[in-house]
């Protein structure tokens, strides 16, 4: 009896945002916040000491803080390469400073810097989020705290922890000498423009570093909050002009004074809205004495830029494919998976260029290709036909462009290039309308990473597979998906695809104990081990139908 219930949708999902201004994807989110002390390494061991000049404002904007009767000890957060330490130490030779940073290569700079002397200055490593500086510093032994374009690097959520390990170790009275980024300056506008955005005026650059652009009033706030009084706040503003480049840039920055609290409210906190507008204004007053600390051709280089391609050789057997993706100084702001190379895409091609068997005469689907292809390029040496997918637009106008310079006749006309959003009813019917019969083999590297992807996924997949009818054991259509496990785990792979009647049939590299030699999987790697595995977090997966 025909059934009157309506069809059940095929799930569908928008993987890319389609928002002007969506920023920057969860998964870059977690990585460079994971990984934000290898970024500023490598933005060490690349600028070295020549991204900031050298800060001989301090004693014109700050002196009378530095100047007086005994030794001071200072401590410089987020001491870099000594673009502070050095010129402080030159003007006041009498003092004591201490100097921590996080980036190792950092303080490896300050340490063999020609000025560096031992009874002028300690450098440790601190991660001042995580450590404790008491296990560097004694408590209440610090006259003034210098925090100069380094807060700013620091994911808001944890600028509470920073200060409140600096308190630790300033004198009662003690103070915070600081400097950093404004909201409205050119490099928040450039980073907005971009889609680098992170959250509430919190942003990545290229290079995988980040900047929060502070306003007065979150900078008053967090730091009452946490044990300070407000002595001064300003809000410097500077024209900054390369000719050469034909920039003119609009650099904004907050500078203040805050003294650590002693119970006693002072008079510019009690009255700090009337305050604020009067320093601010003496500071544009004097905007052409006011020096900027970013040197001027790394400005234009870092914020009158935009995210470049470069290409990559790939070499697979007697195959060489020379690959065009988004340049790896601009991956970590890509909130597009697919213009990268991800090393299951590198695994699964070589896999399939050493066994033809598994995609000969058959009709291949891609799922996810991404901009390089390279899995769909060696099948179509093989195959019958093969669809590429993949749902952003701009991976697929790469990956168009990578398959028309890498592929002649008869391979090139047996690869087609389709959009396919998971679950996007058009655009299957699209792709069925290329090959009604269905897939004998769906690949997909690196599909897995989102929870909630994993459903249209499946899903997609199910509507595209051949079905088994008539199809002898040793001849199924199969399902290989080649990933490293991120936020979804296996058993939450398995039960989405049980959903859609997908069966586990083989896996890698653990594979099945109890049948080794019906394995399908490990017949693929050589037996001696000698296969180049890119990532040993690697796994493979092979689907049938039920």
């Amino acid at each position: 009896m025909a059934s009157n219930a309506k069809e059940e949708p095929v799930p569908r999902l928008q993987i890319y945002s389609t928002s002007a201004n969506g920023g920057v994807s969860p998964f870059w989110r977690e990585k460079y916040e994971k990984d934000a002390k290898k970024y500023w390494d490598v933005f060490y061991k690349r600028h070295q000491d020549k991204f900031f000049k050298d800060r001989h404002y301090l004693d014109k904007e700050w002196g009378h803080y530095f100047f007086g009767a005994g030794r001071k000890t200072i401590l410089e957060v987020g001491c870099g390469a000594g673009n502070t330490i050095f010129p402080l130490v030159a003007t006041y030779p009498d003092n004591f400073v201490y100097a921590c940073d996080f980036s190792p290569r950092a303080v490896k700079l300050v340490k063999t810097h020609k000025d560096f002397r031992d009874s002028h200055v300690s450098a440790f490593v601190c991660d001042l989020t995580v450590d404790d500086l008491n296990d560097y510093i004694s408590p209440s032994s610090v006259d003034i705290v210098t925090m100069i374009f380094v807060l700013s690097a620091v994911s808001p959520e944890k600028m509470p922890l920073v200060l409140q390990n600096v308190r630790k170790v300033l004198k009662p009275s003690g103070i915070v000498l600081f400097r950093d980024y404004a909201t409205g300056d050119l490099a928040q506008e450039r980073l907005t423009c971009k889609d680098q955005k992170i959250s509430e005026n919190f942003y990545v650059r290229g290079d995988g570093t980040r900047a929060f652009y502070f306003s007065n009033e979150f900078l008053t706030s967090m730091f009452k909050e946490n044990g300070f009084e407000v002595e001064e706040l300003g809000l410097c503003c500077k024209q900054v002009e390369n000719r050469s480049r034909e920039l003119v840039m609009n650099r904004r920055w907050v500078q203040a004074v805050f003294r650590t609290s002693n119970g006693i409210t002072s008079n510019f906190s009690a009255n700090t809205e009337a305050a604020i507008p009067v320093k601010e204004k003496i500071l544009k007053d004097a905007v052409s004495n006011v020096e900027v600390d970013i040197s001027d051709g790394v400005a234009a280089e870092m914020f009158g830029s935009t995210p470049s391609n470069d290409n990559e050789i790939i070499k697979l057997g007697d195959w060489s494919f020379e690959i065009t993706r988004l340049s790896k100084e601009h991956q970590h702001t890509c909130k597009s998976t697919g213009l990268m190379i991800w090393e299951s895409a590198r695994l699964m091609a070589s896999v399939l260029a050493r066994n033809p068997p598994i995609v000969s005469g058959k009709r291949v689907l891609e799922l996810g290709s991404g901009c390089a292809g390279i899995c769909s390029m060696v099948a179509a040496r093989y195959a019958d036909l093969v669809i590429a997918t993949d749902g952003d637009t701009k991976a697929l106008d790469l990956l168009t462009q990578n398959v028309t310079s890498n592929l002649e006749p008869p391979f090139f006309d047996k690869l087609i290039v389709r959009k396919l959003e998971w679950g996007n009813k058009d655009h299957i019917k699209a792709i069925k309308e290329v090959n009604y019969r269905g897939f004998d083999i769906i690949i997909g590297t690196d599909v897995t990473y989102m929870a909630e992807a994993i459903l249209p996924l499946f899903a997609t997949a199910k509507e595209l597979i051949l079905s088994n009818d008539g199809i002898c054991k040793d001849q199924e259509p199969g399902l290989i998906l080649c990933h490293v496990i991120r936020r979804v785990d296996e058993p939450s792979i398995l039960s989405t695809a049980s959903q859609f009647g997908f069966k586990l049939v083989d896996k890698w590299p653990s594979g099945n104990p109890t049948a080794a030699s019906q394995s399908i999987i490990s017949s693929w790697f050589a037996e001696d081990g000698s296969d180049y595995i890119p990532c040993t977090a690697l796994n493979i997966l092979y689907f049938c139908m039920e």
